[in-house]
């Protein structure tokens, strides 16, 4: 299991998690993305709107219906009920129920970078999880030490 930890400091999550988005669709998988507050789970769905037409990213939210159709879902918790096997953990709060899918993508900020690493510290010392760390610099998305 990857667990890929994810420095914002230039952008948001709602502007860097379509491009993520759409590696994982390219895939042929699916992406369950998580966070606590309705109005974060509303940019984010608003920022996968937001490319041109040919970037569009199809997404429901949990509780709409059909979420087993969708390839990115929504969610306030870690039921991947569109059978996702990614997840992204959008609002800086590590969940123990991302360790059961196949890759976790973790994003915080200044605010949560706290909790990013006890959580580094902890995943770290498991078996079985590989941890890697990005960060922003000039634009561009560096993998850390």
């Amino acid at each position: 299991m990857q667990v890929d930890f994810y420095q914002l400091s230039r952008d948001s999550v709602d502007q860097v998690l379509p491009a993520i988005a759409a590696r994982i669709l390219g895939l042929g998988e699916r992406l369950l993305v998580v966070a606590q507050d309705e109005a974060q789970l509303g940019r984010i769905s608003t920022g996968l709107w937001a490319g041109p037409p040919e970037s569009f990213i199809a997404h429901g939210r949990a509780g709409e219906g059909k979420e087993s159709l969708q390839p990115v879902l929504l969610a306030q918790d870690c039921v991947p009920a569109n059978g996702a096997r990614h997840i992204a953990l959008a609002d800086g709060l590590w969940r123990e129920e991302a360790l059961d899918f196949d890759r976790a993508f973790y994003f915080f900020d200044a605010v949560t970078i706290d909790g990013a690493r006890e959580s580094w510290r902890s995943l770290s010392k498991r078996d079985g999880v590989t941890s890697r760390f990005w960060r922003q610099e000039q634009g561009k998305w560096v993998q850390g030490p």
